[in-house]
């Protein structure tokens, strides 16, 4: 992959079904941002957390910038009647020459349960993989995480090992499962 490859393209549409819609994040969306991360099961698997709209609206400006920074590949899922905020979607830690990146996760209380996060997660990497032309999409979570597990192999991921103590989270540090999914050739 070379640089300026991403930069000079649009962020892909990514169909995740009939209920909700994968968006480039808004200003406006720091306040459902702001309020997702007072969820406490985002609280416990998450090292960041947003204690206020104008922390989450910075986050989201460095969302929105990182594409044509080339540094990642973050979307808003949203409802796709209402656009009440889903959850997120993103690629993190692009390596171009390496052809590799991170995908990252999350949904709200509300879209859990269904199968959302997965069906996003997978749109993403069968994208990132094809005509994104990433070789490898990399998925870490704390081995406590079994929700987190469960979407990476419903996603197609495979688990390649542990990486010990490699987390610290507000209860301690975590060993993380390492997953991945590569390119076919």
């Amino acid at each position: 992959m070379s640089d300026g490859d991403l930069a000079a393209s649009d962020q892909p549409a990514l169909p995740v079904g009939d209920d909700a819609l994968p968006r480039p994040w808004l200003r406006t969306d720091a306040g459902a941002v702001m309020e997702a991360y007072q969820d406490p099961a985002i609280q416990r698997w998450y090292v960041r957390r947003a204690d206020s709209v104008q922390e989450a609206g910075e986050w989201i400006g460095q969302w929105q910038r990182s594409w044509s920074e080339e540094t990642g590949a973050h979307r808003a899922l949203v409802h796709a009647g209402s656009g009440t905020l889903l959850g997120r979607v993103a690629l993190k830690s692009l390596s171009l020459a390496d052809g590799k990146a991170e995908v990252a996760y999350w949904t709200v209380p509300a879209a859990r349960g269904g199968g959302l996060c997965s069906r996003a997660v997978q749109a993403l990497t069968c994208w990132a993989l094809g005509r994104g032309g990433f070789h490898r999409i990399e998925l870490e979570h704390s081995t406590a995480n079994e929700a987190s597990c469960r979407v990476a192999v419903k996603a197609g991921f495979e688990e390649e090992g542990v990486r010990r103590s490699a987390w610290l989270h507000a209860d301690g540090r975590h060993d993380v499962h390492l997953h991945a999914r590569l390119r076919q050739s």
